[in-house]
């Protein structure tokens, strides 16, 4: 029974270093999307040892369990991974383990019904200041002015997504200004980027204890900005996108000494107007294809008694 035990020491190392190692090095802001990417797969990671390790371990403590794991396995693999020896803390740990799964299910679906509600009302309040005219279909247009005196911009999720826009917005935009943040927009509701800021919040929210999953939910937070930022740069130039940026924002104090709110605004416009270099492709493939066998590790750990004892 050192397979469970295993597991569970490899998601605690990689939930611990994966962290501290990406947080520290330079290339995210490089690449946020294979950043995005590499995140993703660490975390999967860690889950995939943790859903092993409860397996394994309601193997060894239950024998209906067992027949339903190990049913088509040999005998041999059977007696490899030595399940008759787990004794009770066997039990316990799956039982801890499934709490855990519970829990994590119970954190999403409680995020995703928040993220609707905020939704249904942000639609409510749309439709109250943008009613509908005689003979308009009620989803009919994806693009919808509200008239304000602060400059915004953002993007509704949705059956129907919607981008909706101020008309302060659209004074201080000045040309391709309001193009680069449309594109901005759509780059976020393109990457299903909400989907991600869901699961990362209900993981962070659910385990406030586990790094792992705080540094996943800030960095999140910040790389999806980036990577809807090289959208926009890419079609309108980085110079017309850092301007957008500073129109949108600088009436909320984010540039001024102390800034607090929305921080990460004025390193955004910085690293669009002092672009790093972009990493080499081969580069860039090696990181991805690393991080697609990061939540391969946990499964071949898992096989190792059984594909030995297969000889």
């Amino acid at each position: 029974m050192m397979v469970p035990a295993a597991l569970l020491l490899l998601g605690a190392l990689t939930a611990l270093l994966a962290p501290r190692l990406l947080t520290r090095a330079h290339w995210p802001d490089r690449e946020p999307v294979v950043a995005l990417w590499v995140w993703q797969c660490v975390v999967a990671a860690v889950l995939v040892c943790c859903v092993l390790s409860m397996t394994l371990s309601a193997a060894a403590a239950w024998v209906a369990v067992r027949g339903q794991v190990f049913a088509p396995a040999p005998h041999a693999v059977v007696d490899a991974y030595a399940l008759s020896t787990g004794g009770p803390w066997a039990a316990t740990l799956a039982v801890l383990l499934a709490c855990g799964g519970a829990w994590s299910a119970a954190m999403l679906i409680r995020e995703i019904a928040r993220a609707r509600a905020r939704r249904r009302h942000d639609r409510a309040e749309l439709l109250v200041r943008a009613p509908l005219l005689p003979g308009e279909e009620p989803e009919g247009d994806r693009l919808v002015v509200l008239e304000g005196e602060r400059p915004d911009a953002r993007w509704l999720p949705g059956a129907a997504p919607r981008l909706v826009i101020t008309t302060a917005a659209l004074r201080r935009l000045k040309g391709r200004q309001l193009d680069a943040v449309l594109a901005h927009e759509q780059g976020h509701a393109r990457a299903r980027h909400d989907w991600l800021l869901h699961t990362s919040a209900a993981l962070a929210q659910g385990f406030p204890q586990v790094p792992v999953f705080a540094a996943f939910r800030d960095e999140m937070h910040r790389l999806v900005e980036l990577a809807a930022d090289d959208v926009a740069s890419r079609r309108f130039g980085r110079l017309t996108t850092a301007l957008a940026l500073v129109e949108l924002n600088e009436d909320r104090g984010v540039f001024g000494p102390g800034a607090v709110p929305e921080a990460h605004v004025p390193q955004r416009v910085q690293r669009l107007l002092a672009p790093p270099e972009r990493l080499p492709a081969v580069h860039r493939l090696g990181l991805t294809a690393t991080a697609a066998l990061v939540p391969v590790i946990p499964v071949l750990v898992a096989f190792v008694p059984g594909l030995r004892a297969l000889g």
